[in-house]
């Protein structure tokens, strides 16, 4: 997968060097697309993309085939209905290691060597907490500006210029809050070695949304899809040093 473009299924009758570039082009969009928008079902991705389901199973079927991506259940929230939960795809470490991961090793092996040599793990949390404070900026400048009940969306889309693909949107369960949905993580397998790179994160959306925030799911972790829940109540930010959060408690973790 070393082409991620735009691109149309090749027409019927196109020379075979052409279609073969076609296929791989559209097969990076199915993978792009999942990227973006977390577990997804054929049927989501065939809307999304302009394509017929037949020809999205097709794709799928050649990205599980090279360990890109992987067929999962869905997870339901609240009653069951009758029948099987519909499948959605995810990618894999190997998929999303085709994208930008491509210095793990080397930010992995520095914090080891901080967490030798400089203090442990409270090294290694002060270090996380002072990159997510250095980014922090913008976020914060873009929830400040934004209407009350807007400053999720506004988080959600500065964290997007970032490269992490986010999302805001109403909880499962009406009228209990947000959440805030991280389809891809740039630093998701050092995460998995050292959670506080998470737990200083889940802080800091703590501090710019002026509230208790839960952290559900991480890809870190080996979910589909990083997600925090934001209550209901959440208003405006307060400005106040960076301090531990009681939601740190589950940064980085699935509770569940």
């Amino acid at each position: 997968m070393k082409n991620v473009g735009e691109a149309r299924e090749a027409p019927v009758g196109a020379p075979e060097e052409e279609l073969a570039t076609g296929e791989r082009s559209t097969r990076n969009r199915v993978a792009r697309s999942i990227l973006d928008h977390g577990p997804s079902t054929v049927a989501e991705l065939a809307g999304r993309l302009g394509l017929t389901q037949a020809a999205v199973r097709r794709h799928l079927d050649g990205l599980v085939a090279d360990d890109v991506v992987e067929a999962r259940e869905q997870r339901v929230y609240g009653a069951r209905t009758r029948g099987r939960p519909a499948k959605v795809f995810v990618l894999t470490d190997c998929g999303r290691d085709a994208f930008d991961q491509s210095y793990d090793k080397l930010a992995a092996d520095a914090l080891r060597w901080i967490a030798a040599r400089e203090g442990g793990e409270a090294a290694v949390a002060a270090f996380a907490r002072a990159r997510v404070a250095a980014q922090a900026g913008a976020y914060r400048e873009a929830v400040e500006s934004a209407d009350p009940d807007q400053r999720t969306e506004a988080l959600a889309k500065a964290l997007s210029a970032d490269g992490y693909a986010a999302t805001a949107r109403s909880a499962p369960l009406p009228h209990t809050g947000e959440q805030l949905c991280q389809h891809h993580c740039p630093v998701a397998h050092v995460a998995e070695q050292f959670p506080q790179l998470c737990e200083a994160e889940t802080e800091i959306f703590s501090q710019l949304l002026g509230t208790h925030v839960q952290r559900l799911a991480t890809i870190a972790h080996g979910d589909g899809v990083c997600t925090t829940f934001i209550p209901k109540a959440a208003h405006a930010p307060k400005k106040s040093k960076t301090t531990h959060n009681a939601s740190a408690s589950t940064a980085g973790r699935n509770p569940a």
